[in-house]
């Protein structure tokens, strides 16, 4: 029986989403959350997860990072990308990032539909109307190479470099995760080595490259 996860904030857009997907798929479990860091902790709490249709721009989430973070820690989970942004560019830079798919918020129903019976089929799937401009635009080499360096690191130390990235010191970092702080930094240096960084900063900088600008926040400021 397949399981999927709905992440999105909006509970109204959540509810289409659902009913969608079971139009889709018969005998589908479906999960939701409201937030990045309720996603992980349901991948933790439900290691038979699917699928995710992931927002972008949903509390804790901040562009690609939050599908930088589910990949890393949990590859085994296909990732959809359900966004309003639909610019080529940044729909090159989720599936470089491991995205399984990218749905616009704007598809129709029975887009979503195919979308999950494709990824659910291991296919990747885009709406027909972006595959040639997606087709045509190229990788950026920084972000097939940050992808690439991203994907190296093991599931724990991308939690590391998380809490790096929110400024935490190695100390509160240890706590988090319920380490000795020594292990915290053996956890740096293989980051910093895998990142080919020097320091902190620049491995948050990294992470933080991620982040994208939420196209319905632009149209309501």
């Amino acid at each position: 029986m397949p399981s999927l996860l709905i992440a999105d904030d909006h509970p109204l857009f959540r509810a289409a989403l659902r009913g969608a997907a079971a139009d889709a798929v018969a005998d589908l479990t479906v999960h939701e959350a409201d937030s990045l860091p309720t996603v992980l902790a349901l991948l933790e709490a439900e290691p038979d997860i699917d699928l995710i249709l992931l927002d972008l721009h949903m509390p804790g989430n901040h562009g690609l990072a939050g599908l930088a973070a589910i990949r890393a820690q949990y590859p085994g989970v296909a990732v959809v990308v359900v966004s309003a942004n639909d610019d080529p560019r940044v729909i090159r830079r989720a599936l470089d990032h491991g995205a399984a798919g990218y749905l616009p918020k704007s598809s129709g129903l029975d887009e979503l539909r195919d979308a999950i019976r494709a990824v659910l089929a291991c296919e990747q799937w885009l709406p027909p109307a972006l595959r040639a401009s997606v087709s045509h635009t190229r990788s950026s080499p920084n972000d097939a190479e940050l992808a690439a360096r991203l994907a190296s690191l093991s599931p724990q130390q991308f939690r590391v470099l998380s809490f790096v990235a929110e400024g935490l010191l190695n100390k509160q970092i240890a706590d988090r995760l319920a380490v000795q702080e020594r292990t915290v930094k053996a956890h740096l240096s293989a980051i910093f080595e895998r990142l080919g960084v020097r320091n902190r900063t620049q491995a948050g900088v990294i992470l933080r490259s991620l982040e994208l600008v939420d196209p319905a926040r632009v149209v309501a400021d």
